[in-house]
């Protein structure tokens, strides 16, 4: 009896460890699985008096109620690498503080200044020719253990390479 049982919890030692985990996710039961698709693009601003400080741009077509949007402001470059920055991203200046930032819906999203003075005060290089990477993140990812400020980190995480970037005027 002592050896059908030690030989019973062996085979069974030897079943749970040749098990590699739970299997990945799938569709719904009955339909194929789903690829998870992001999508990165890149848009040039000028923030002017004419613009009220803000560029709106809509989705087509909308996203997914799930999905989150991240914007990232390029802040500087060194030897040629640009250094991106997540919004909001405060300035202090001796007028006032300037603030970047975003809002967005299903169906549009807008970039703006938001500052504690009048905007018509700002030098050209806060408002001139700003580059701004968006992402759209699945709703999937939403809880990932990453840091969302850090745009490597995304990029890596939702699997999109600088080839993947999108140049596009999204404007209304």
């Amino acid at each position: 009896m002592k050896k059908t049982l030690i030989a019973f919890l062996i085979t069974g030692f030897v079943a749970l460890q040749s098990c590699e985990g739970p299997q990945g996710p799938a569709g719904l039961p009955g339909q194929d699985a789903t690829n998870i698709v992001s999508e990165v693009f890149e848009q040039t601003v000028n923030f002017t008096q004419s613009n009220n400080y803000e560029e709106v741009f809509n989705f087509t077509p909308p996203i997914f109620t799930s999905d989150v949007v991240l914007v990232f402001l390029e802040w500087e470059t060194q030897n040629n690498n640009s250094i991106w920055r997540a919004l909001p991203q405060t300035v202090f200046l001796e007028e006032g503080v300037l603030i970047y930032n975003f809002d967005f819906s299903r169906q549009d999203f807008r970039l703006f200044l938001e500052t504690t003075f009048n905007a018509g005060l700002l030098p050209d290089v806060f408002t001139r020719n700003q580059k701004f990477r968006v992402v759209i993140v699945p709703g999937e990812f939403a809880n990932a253990r990453i840091d969302f400020s850090d745009y490597e980190a995304v990029m890596n995480l939702i699997g999109a390479k600088e080839g993947n970037v999108v140049d596009l005027d999204l404007r209304k």
